[in-house]
């Protein structure tokens, strides 16, 4: 039985523990509760496995972490058997990978596909979390797992006029499968973050004219993207348990890059121009960052970084006035997620491709034959969104997640507990919310590191502790309000830092109107964030409440 044929159980059923999101999280978590001997089950949204990676299915779609890094280290045999044919996989080449990896470990049979789960709820008198499909269908499980992901709710702009448009719109988190054709049409590409910087030059290569719409420039570093060269691969797969091992040492979670040991103000110009042009050709976001230690500690040392990205942009794009808004100037370099391009900025060379300043001349209404800004009308015959996300906590915000559902006690959501910004303690459960765990939820490194990485990291603990309880007769855990109050201190006391806070990125929600703005990963290291979540297990899970409840079945009325 495959996951397409798996259909719920009429009424409420019954298993150990219950996981929201089929990514690459909500997968690996199935691999390891199934181990422990667990009746679990996977709810999942889409049609099929593989969470971003399924839904990002855009031209140009691409990691931008290299292939032999972003891949799961628990089994060698899939490590060494998998072959990667580039430096850094397209989407298409992820999504085979995923699920092969749900075929091999047979994980299809206990995931409900195209089923969004919009509800959560535990019951303390029970013990169970209930989670409730839009399908009606209702199972419980006296553990919840949210393996929603990070970058899984697109956040398509609220445009005037967006309803008469006659042509046809697209968002790069939901493109169609069968893909697009932009051969001799008019197309806008709104948002030039990752997504819009991978899919321009395709659209650009297709289209009669292509106008890009930029509200914020971006640092752009090239990906130096090539087929993956055996005996490189070779050597990579020798060292693997090394190099996972060593990853965990790191910053970002990744392994084979020697840690910086001096300021960029400690050397001459001479010295860092070289050793940013070294960086540049080498490709890769994380490689360039390691430059120096303090590109993201010291305005002046980021200067010198940012100023060398700026003057490559001068150096490619003819227009200098284009070049010129090509050039981020607005936040320091790093402290927005760092894009990868192939030819992005050479796009802007091309005489069929029009750069729109959208912050000086904002989208203002979306018309039946184009749309409108403050200055002038333009034709189109498509739209494209790469608007980006709700990021961290935008899926977990679409399911009514609430504990307390009976007398005598009181009614708790998450929305309201997250209303003035996300608090967990450790990223892995919310005060209030017993049993309901977190994979890479705000406040952990997540989205500032190898998700991969994180994502087995997290899991592992969340099934380490569940041991511990087994061992021990408890049934019930869940964070303290102090524990969970010093570790947001802490997380914001390490962003502020930084320099990361300088930015309106969505690593602090600023790209979605109302939301709060709170820094949400942590960024003090997945080294630092590792050899805290070990203590805190080798204390008893210390800052964690664990008890023994007895279940009580509930009363009919």
């Amino acid at each position: 039985m495959d996951a397409t044929t798996l259909q719920p159980e009429n009424g409420d059923s019954s298993f150990d523990a219950l996981i929201v999101g089929g990514g690459l999280a909500g997968l690996y978590a199935l691999h390891r509760l199934r181990g422990m001997g667990m009746r679990v089950r996977v709810y999942e949204a889409g049609s099929g496995v593989g969470g971003t990676w399924f839904w990002n299915r855009y031209p140009g779609a691409r990691c931008d972490i290299e292939s032999l890094e972003y891949s799961f280290s628990f089994s060698e045999a899939l490590q060494q058997e998998w072959k990667w044919p580039e430096r850094y996989g397209t989407q298409p080449e992820i999504l085979r990978y995923i699920n092969h990896v749900a075929q091999r470990f047979d994980l299809l049979r206990d995931v409900v596909l195209d089923t969004r789960v919009v509800s959560a709820q535990f019951d303390p008198e029970r013990n169970r979390w209930t989670l409730t499909t839009d399908k009606g269908d209702v199972a419980n499980a006296p553990f919840c797992i949210m393996a929603t992901g990070n970058l899984s709710t697109p956040r398509v702009p609220d445009f005037k006029g967006l309803e008469r448009f006659k042509g046809k719109w697209y968002h790069s988190g939901l493109w169609p499968h069968e893909g697009v054709d932009f051969s001799g049409l008019r197309v806008a590409v709104i948002g030039t973050g990752s997504s819009g910087v991978q899919l321009i030059p395709y659209v650009a290569r297709q289209a009669k004219t292509l106008h890009v719409f930029q509200r914020t420039a971006n640092f752009i570093l090239p990906a130096k993207n090539m087929p993956l060269d055996p005996g490189t691969e070779r050597a990579h797969k020798s060292e693997y348990p090394e190099r996972r091992r060593a990853a965990y040492d790191t910053p970002f979670g990744i392994g084979g890059y020697p840690p910086p040991v001096k300021s960029a103000l400690e050397a001459t110009p001479e010295e860092r121009q070289r050793t940013f042009e070294a960086k540049w050709e080498q490709g890769g976001s994380i490689n360039f960052l390691y430059a120096y230690n303090d590109l993201l500690l010291s305005q002046e040392s980021n200067e010198t970084a940012a100023e060398f990205v700026r003057q490559k942009v001068r150096s490619i794009v003819r227009d200098q006035a284009v070049a010129e808004l090509l050039a981020p100037k607005d936040h320091p370099i790093g402290t927005k997620r760092l894009c990868l391009d192939t030819n992005y900025y050479e796009v802007y060379n091309q005489r069929n491709v029009t750069l729109v300043d959208a912050r000086r001349t904002p989208v203002e209404e979306i018309l039946p034959g184009g749309l409108r800004t403050r200055e002038a009308h333009y034709q189109f015959d498509a739209i494209v969104f790469a608007t980006g996300f709700d990021a961290m906590t935008g899926a977990l915000a679409e399911i009514d997640v609430r504990t307390g559902v009976r007398s005598p006690f009181p009614s708790t959501t998450l929305r309201e507990e997250w209303s003035s910004g996300p608090r967990t303690y450790l990223g892995l459960m919310v005060a209030g919310f017993p049993n309901l765990f977190l994979v890479t939820g705000p406040g952990s490194p997540g989205v500032k590191s190898q998700m991969i990485l994180s994502i087995e990291q997290h899991t592992d603990w969340i099934v380490d502790c569940l041991k511990y309880m087994q061992e021990r007769g408890l049934n019930r855990i869940g964070a303290s309000d102090q524990a969970q109050a010093a570790w947001v201190e802490h997380v914001n006391e390490i962003a502020n830092a930084t320099l990361y806070p300088l930015a309106n990125s969505w690593y602090m929600g600023a790209n979605i109107p109302g939301k709060p703005r709170v820094f949400m990963p942590y960024v003090g290291g997945v080294h630092r964030y590792k050899k805290r979540c070990d203590e805190v297990a080798l204390n008893g899970y210390e800052g964690f409440v664990l008890e023994s409840v007895r279940r009580k079945e509930a009363v009919a009325g």
